[in-house]
């Protein structure tokens, strides 16, 4: 997820939670011999893109791993790449402002880059991190619209051709609970699928600051349509994501409305969407989000079920993972999977450099779900069906208006 300082209210509550655990990472293994010039044992030096609130914990992550160097940042924001700066001990000349000057921290000598700005900007970026010969470090959403989508994609092919990783960082697909019971549900533990229900409902994010000028709305970008996605695609990727792991296939059509009526104070996103997506075989699953005060209404959280006619799957980020029914699994919980999913993912990240690990399987994924999340807003936006075709080979880019923010 890109950097956001105080956002998301359960999320947050992981990162908390799980503070001062960071350095619990394990070393990455490393086979003899060279990869792409990296001799064994050396560390992969690592350019940020990205030092808001969540790319700054991202880098420190990466330094925390012990396999990494953090040699050099890039911000719009001056004092966020200094604060980064400071904390990795990055020399002052590597520290990187201005919209476009992530095309100078490429241009010097770096393995790998970890893309942690607004999602807006992470198609761009990324083409020129691969085209530059870089490893790419991900977060979602990928991009905020359909021609954004597809550039990743085409990136992350590019990037396998030229023998470079590149890696979507979800915490949920690593994680050892939702592994095991998807593995089970698409093995046929709860048989034949009869419809599902995904959901993410949290309270209001935190306004940084106001929003009127450029500035202003570049730092409150979540709140913005253009730079965000909409919170369809920005936040309730995580559930949407689920929902396409579990079905394997983009659905067929989807339709729904939303709005903007509680949270209005702030930027131009709506505040809850409320969709059917239509899957092969008569398959619907309904979605839901909020992101205002729900009241102590339950349940919150990221949440996704899928009933069959043998069992129920039932997910919930941060809390149960199980199988009812049948053939019952037990299951556990991940209280700390925001940490321990990014910690994971950057180990994976490594080791994947150094061992010429170049499939990189986390892409084509990513891209479908993030389509998904446009298929949904295009068809709330308008009040209509809209299809997966429709959707995939849609040519609309959001405008980022950019206009007053300094080169």
């Amino acid at each position: 997820m890109a950097e956001f300082g105080k956002r998301e209210m359960g999320r947050r509550s992981f990162l908390k939670a799980a503070a001062g655990a960071a350095g619990t990472a394990g070393l990455l293994i490393v086979k003899p011999g060279t990869v792409r010039g990296l001799e064994a044992n050396s560390k992969v030096e690592v350019g940020v893109i990205g030092c808001g609130g969540r790319g700054r914990w991202i880098a420190n992550l990466f330094a925390q791993n012990g396999n990494y160097q953090v040699v050099a940042v890039h911000d719009y924001f001056q004092e966020r790449a200094d604060g980064a700066g400071n904390d990795l001990k990055v020399d002052a000349k590597r520290r990187h402002t201005g919209l476009g000057s992530y095309k100078d921290l490429l241009a010097g000598k770096v393995d790998a880059v970890a893309i942690i700005s607004p999602p807006y900007f992470h198609p761009e970026q990324a083409a020129a991190a691969v085209e530059a010969g870089k490893h790419v470090y991900l977060a979602k959403p990928v991009a905020v619209d359909a021609p954004g989508c597809n550039l990743i994609g085409a990136s992350g092919k590019k990037a396998a051709e030229k023998k470079r990783v590149f890696l979507v960082d979800f915490q949920t697909r690593v994680d050892q609970f939702y592994l095991e019971a998807l593995k089970r549900v698409h093995e046929g533990s709860i048989g034949k699928f009869a419809f599902g229900e995904a959901s993410y409902h949290c309270d209001r994010l935190d306004a940084q600051g106001e929003d009127k000028t450029p500035e202003g709305r570049l730092r409150n970008w979540v709140f913005d349509k253009a730079l965000s996605g909409d919170i369809i695609t920005e936040q309730n990727i995580h559930a949407l994501d689920v929902m396409n792991w579990i079905l394997q296939v983009p659905p067929l059509r989807a339709w729904g409305k939303g709005g903007r009526k509680v949270r209005v104070d702030v930027g131009d996103c709506w505040d809850h969407f409320v969709l059917v997506f239509e899957y092969p075989d008569g398959v619907a699953v309904s979605f839901s989000s909020r992101q205002f005060a729900g009241h102590g209404s339950q349940p919150d959280g990221i949440r996704n079920r899928m009933f069959g006619d043998q069992g129920v799957l039932e997910t919930a980020y941060g809390g149960q993972v199980l199988i009812r029914g049948k053939n019952f699994y037990r299951g556990g919980s991940s209280p700390r999977i925001y940490q321990e999913g990014a910690i994971a993912n950057i180990a994976a990240f490594g080791d994947s450099i150094r061992n010429g690990k170049v499939d990189n399987p986390t892409v084509a994924p990513s891209v479908q779900s993030n389509l998904i999340t446009v298929m949904g807003r295009m068809a709330a936006y308008a009040g209509k069906v809209v299809t997966w075709e429709e959707t995939a080979n849609s040519t609309e880019k959001l405008d980022g208006r950019l206009d007053g923010l300094k080169a």
